[in-house]
């Protein structure tokens, strides 16, 4: 029987945080509760990065345009209030973003580093 090592371990590129304490300068911020659903995500992310207007709502097309700004540069996103992140999607869409973000940090140019920050605002 094989073991993963990984398993349950939080990757490299993915820091969770619960006090706010973290230093993420440089970073883009996207609100928790812009994030509630996927067109959310998206149109906050694309307000943050001035991401293209021809972004869309599909993974393969932020994995893309993510790629493409990781071209120019590392990049650093922090999520404020991360447990709203997606609450108002299906389950299965926490788990497409983790793979496109983990693509991303794995395989791009530049390093790709998410901050879920699951400290509420106060």
């Amino acid at each position: 029987m094989m073991v993963d090592e990984h398993a349950g371990r939080v990757p490299d590129w993915l820091i969770v945080c619960h006090d706010g304490d973290l230093d993420v300068s440089g970073a883009v911020v996207l609100a928790g509760a812009t994030t509630r659903t996927r067109a959310g995500f998206f149109a906050a992310l694309a307000s943050v990065l001035a991401l293209p207007a021809y972004l869309g709502e599909t993974w393969d097309a932020l994995s893309d345009v993510l790629r493409d700004r990781l071209d120019a540069g590392p990049l650093t996103v922090l999520i404020t209030d991360a447990g709203q992140l997606l609450v108002d999607e299906p389950s299965d869409q926490h788990g497409l973003l983790l793979a496109v973000l983990g693509d991303l940090a794995t395989s791009a140019p530049h390093p790709l580093r998410v901050v879920l920050d699951e400290t509420a605002p106060s």
